[in-house]
């Protein structure tokens, strides 16, 4: 009943974009499977959508990272309800907030929100929202086993996670991979590029199956996303302007 009214709240108050933003944007990628674009306007980069994903598990619902804003999130929710589904928990990959911008929403909401205690201490010095539970180990499943949350060492950030649908064989990349137009690793002021390739390859060693790889930016991809992002990563190592 709490939900219920919070969730009408929510609803009757949502605005499902930012002022100058494009609309939340949903695509379904399989059956139990939908992407989430969300939009900002940052810096020079201009307006910048970030992609996320909804599992779905039965009548149940799982997000991968939340939406740039509150706003875009409390539309999500409302979303995933309009669907008849539960939300029952929530992924975030690493502490930026294109990842984690929506955690207080759905804190508020009492949906379990996990995150690496790496991710929590980074958002806790930011002086931000941090998750209500933990990721546990380096390999850490929920939702039936349908959804596996990997490690595989830093990137884009010290504490960026991979998460693996094995039933559709999707890879969410988050921003640890960049998508096939990307030129460059763009943001890197927080990254580890000297261990960004190792980490790559660990991803692939695990997770040698891969159809579809869904990064952080841009348009969706296969495996080759990940050889891409090594190279770029690797280009930076070549020209000596590390950035760790």
């Amino acid at each position: 009943m709490k939900y219920f009214l919070l969730l009408c709240l929510i609803m009757s108050n949502m605005t499902l974009a930012n002022t100058d933003a494009p609309t939340l944007k949903m695509t379904k990628l399989a059956d139990n499977v939908y992407q989430h674009v969300s939009y900002k306007m940052v810096g020079s980069y201009g307006m910048v959508g970030a992609s996320g994903l909804v599992v779905v598990d039965g009548l149940d619902a799982h997000l991968i990272d939340t939406p740039w804003t509150v706003n875009d999130t409390k539309a999500l929710v409302a979303w995933i309800s309009s669907k008849n589904l539960i939300l029952k928990g929530a992924v975030i990959t690493h502490y930026h907030q294109d990842a984690s911008g929506g955690l207080s929403v759905l804190n508020r909401l009492n949906i379990k929100t996990y995150a690496t205690s790496l991710t929590n201490s980074l958002l806790s010095q930011k002086h931000l929202e941090t998750s209500n539970a933990e990721i546990s180990s380096d390999t850490f499943k929920l939702a039936s086993n349908n959804l596996e949350i990997f490690y595989p060492g830093a990137g884009h950030t010290k504490d960026n996670i991979v998460v693996w649908l094995p039933k559709n064989k999707i890879l969410f990349g988050g921003c640890f991979v960049k998508n096939i137009n990307s030129k460059n690793l763009g943001y890197t002021g927080d990254a580890s590029v000297v261990d960004w390739p190792q980490s790559i390859k660990n991803v692939v060693s695990k997770y040698p199956n891969i159809k579809v790889v869904v990064p952080g930016h841009g348009e969706l991809g296969g495996i080759n996303l990940l050889e891409h992002t090594k190279q770029l990563a690797l280009d930076v190592l070549t020209s000596n302007h590390v950035v760790n």
